[in-house]
């Protein structure tokens, strides 16, 4: 049952028959914990994953290598790299998976150095040859951490050193990882030369550069390659509207919104979530909907004050609307994540990190104003959206700004 709740995205069903497994006294199997481990991972509920770990501990199944694997994952996806490194290291026997797990959860981190050294321990006495989600997690390290010169060495080696025939994904990130270090037009000449038709996610590499580095004529092409690949995917039109609206071309951007409309495609929420004693409190951009509205909205007005006094200058580009400056400042001031942050700092003790997930990518503002918050209130705060973790202290982000 724990895994047709997976296979079916109900989470915290899957975690409560779980729990309720264990509270019954059956006895835990590595297939239920690795299960139950999983769950935690795909939804970065650490708490649970540590009492799931405890009880593996406790039934002597934890070294196990599908239930060691699963933790190595878990800790990974939930930005606790030392505990990831803590099982690694302890493990008798070490499957692909298991290195796969490695160096995705330090590729999560962008801690580029060390998923090439890990690559590097893997080739030499691993025991495993690489497979296709180990250069994938490989390549996507070295885009996020800006190795554009390993990661091309790497991308070009698949076929002759690693006897891996290069598909999409990885074309993907070499696309996002030319993209996100400025060079485009060199990303885009990827894709033509491309042996093989690109993706989705291919085309969404580029188009996430353009957006970045405001190529609206080639986002432009991107998009529309994206609309003829998933017409019925918001985000691709929301991103267009977006790149327009903070290019000043209002007329352009409400005009696709209408086209969306137009043909039934709804705008995917974006939502950030953050857990506490037990359970998941989930919000989403403007929320007023928390029994703790009030203290949450009160919090980021005296936040907003702080940080103004400091220095900060709201980015309204990420106003969605052609509306007054001031609104645009109250549109982004009610982000998500600064919802579920100001949520943390309310409930969460002092010395114990604020950990918040997000379905998308953490906007630019976001991104800014979490750096000053850290400063001002002395947390460490741990942001995981889909793409990377974002580590704030002393108002600086692990990511470099490069993201």
């Amino acid at each position: 049952m724990i895994v047709v709740y997976m296979q079916n995205n109900e989470e915290e069903s899957a975690l409560e028959m779980f729990l309720r497994a264990r509270r019954g006294g059956f006895v835990v199997t590595e297939f239920m914990a690795s299960s139950a481990i999983s769950v935690c991972a795909g939804i970065a509920v650490l708490d649970l994953g540590r009492s799931i770990h405890a009880t593996a501990i406790r039934s002597q199944i934890d070294r196990n290598v599908f239930v060691a694997s699963a933790l190595v994952d878990m800790y990974g996806k939930c930005g606790s790299v030392v505990d990831a490194e803590r099982v690694f290291a302890e493990m008798p026997v070490r499957n692909f998976v298991s290195w796969n797990s490695m160096i995705g959860g330090y590729g999560h981190q962008g801690l580029a150095d060390e998923v090439v050294a890990t690559f590097e321990e893997m080739m030499r006495e691993g025991g495993v040859a690489p497979n296709y989600m180990t250069m994938v997690n490989v390549l996507s390290a070295c885009s996020r951490g800006g190795r554009v010169d390993e990661g091309l060495e790497v991308f070009e080696g698949m076929r002759g050193v690693y006897g891996i025939e290069p598909g999409a994904e990885h074309y993907a990130c070499v696309v996002d990882m030319l993209g996100r270090a400025g060079m485009v037009e060199r990303a885009y000449a990827v894709i033509e030369e491309m042996p093989i038709e690109p993706t989705v996610s291919v085309w969404g590499a580029l188009l996430g550069a353009c957006r970045m580095h405001r190529k609206m004529e080639m986002g432009r092409v991107a998009a529309l390659k994206l609309f003829e690949l998933d017409p019925l995917d918001s985000g691709n039109h929301v991103l267009l509207s977006n790149m327009l609206g903070a290019d000043g071309r209002w007329e352009e951007a409400t005009k696709v919104r209408k086209e969306m409309k137009g043909v039934g495609i709804k705008k995917g929420t974006g939502y950030s979530w953050i857990s506490w004693k037990n359970a998941i409190h989930v919000f989403q951009a403007k929320d007023t909907s928390h029994e703790m509205s009030m203290e949450i909205h009160a919090t980021l007005a005296k936040l907003t004050r702080d940080m103004k006094a400091m220095g900060y200058v709201p980015d309204t580009n990420f106003s969605l609307y052609d509306v007054e400056e001031e609104e645009k400042e109250t549109e982004v001031f009610y982000h998500s994540e600064k919802l579920a942050l100001a949520f943390g700092l309310l409930c969460i003790p002092q010395g114990v990190p604020i950990r918040i997930n997000k379905n998308l990518r953490v906007c630019g503002d976001c991104h800014s104003a979490i750096k000053f918050i850290s400063g001002i209130v002395g947390r460490e705060i741990i942001v995981r959206d889909n793409n990377r973790f974002h580590h704030f202290k002393n108002s600086c982000c692990s990511c470099g700004d490069y993201w």
